[in-house]
């Protein structure tokens, strides 16, 4: 039997290729599911080459340190590609390593389904070539990237962000304070400071020490950390308390949240909640990334709304009392700025399509997965 092979190098691609493997085993796909991801996508029935976790970097300097790994791996899912049994390969963002691999898919005749692109439109045009080579299908999240995409010569669709589709059972504040043990009227401040280590050893003690100055302000203030399941926090660096695996329900009970750049920033659009968006990374990164980079915001929920709607404080200008002053303004449920952010961030949400991206992106896998039996079986 052919399979259908995802690669997930992280743990939201892990996320949002479950939710793909879930769709097409409720199809009863003729496809065995196999890949390189995480416990959610190992839950959905797939079977994984090697563990996400083994994988997840970041940065210039990080990656080099996993050059070897990386190298290694892929050799192993390039022979898997040549041997003939993978009927598709599905890619999910993690550009650094998928890139190399769509360019071995393609030379082996195998289609591609790009799921969660590269982010093209922050990076420059070069990788856009390299799409059009290699990439069969662009199955694109963000309501920008299809017409970009399109011409440069490459077939993508907007499927919607997945995001959606777990907000469906989002709960509203009320339901999400009680889970959490918050009161009604207390004021919540949430920190989201990464997943991985190098995001948590660079932003969690500037984060905590922003709280702990809106403490000092205001001594009634909650606050909360969102982590992932595989994350330890070192509670002699963070006294507050940790919620795992829930970050719609803490975005939804929480009056405001700082959040590291990335995909928290759209959960919180999603969600309704206020947020400052920081981050931090090594000298040598972001010396590069200042180099490449061709837009002004680094924010996912800024970039979508093409403007800067959340305030964004990179590298040396985040200070824990500047960070605070713009939290502070948006914890007031009666200021401006927390009610032009909150209608900025509901028009953010509409852009972000309907829910059903996993059952879009299920569809077109099996499309090109049949195809490509076909192909191999030389019918035409």
């Amino acid at each position: 039997m052919r399979e259908i092979f995802f690669v997930a190098g992280e743990a939201s691609g892990d996320l949002h290729a479950s939710g793909v493997a879930h769709e097409l085993r409720d199809r009863q796909t003729p496809f065995q599911l196999a890949g390189i991801g995480g416990d959610h996508m190992r839950a959905e029935g797939v079977q994984l080459l090697m563990h996400s976790e083994q994988l997840a970097v970041m940065g210039f300097v990080e990656v080099l340190k996993h050059v070897p790994k990386h190298w290694a791996l892929l050799r192993e899912v390039k022979q898997r590609l040549r041997s003939g049994r993978v009927a598709l390969l599905v890619l999910i963002d993690y550009p650094g390593f998928n890139m190399k691999l769509a360019a071995a898919a393609h030379a082996a005749g195998v289609p591609v389904l790009y799921y969660i692109t590269p982010q093209v439109w922050a990076w420059g045009a070069k990788r856009l070539a390299e799409l059009a080579k290699t990439v069969t299908k662009a199955a694109v999240i963000l309501p920008f990237e299809e017409k970009l995409l399109r011409e440069h010569g490459i077939d993508a669709t907007f499927v919607g962000h997945p995001l959606l589709d777990r907000a469906q059972a989002l709960p509203d504040r009320a339901a999400a304070r009680a889970s959490l043990g918050f009161a009604p009227d207390e004021r919540v401040l949430a920190l989201f400071p990464g997943s991985r280590a190098q995001e948590l050893a660079r932003h969690l003690d500037a984060f905590v020490a922003t709280a702990r100055e809106l403490q000092r302000r205001d001594p009634s203030l909650r606050v909360m950390v969102s982590a992932a399941p595989h994350v330890r926090i070192d509670p002699a660096r963070c006294p507050f308390e940790t919620v795992r695996s829930a970050s719609f329900t803490v975005l939804r009970a929480a009056d405001a949240a700082l959040c590291k750049s990335g995909t928290t920033t759209l959960e919180a659009a999603v969600a309704g909640c206020p947020l400052v968006v920081a981050y931090r990374t090594s000298a040598i990164t972001y010396f590069a990334a200042r180099r490449l980079v061709t837009i002004p915001n680094i924010g996912l929920v800024n970039v979508v709304a093409g403007r800067s709607l959340a305030p964004e404080f990179v590298q040396d200008a985040l200070k824990p009392t500047v960070v605070a002053d713009a939290l502070e303004r948006l914890l007031d449920h009666g200021s401006s700025e927390r009610a032009e952010m909150l209608r900025g961030l509901a028009d953010v949400r509409k852009s972000l399509g309907t829910p059903g991206a996993s059952d879009r992106v299920a569809g077109i896998a099996i499309d090109l997965a049949s195809r490509g039996v076909a192909l191999m079986a030389g019918t035409p």
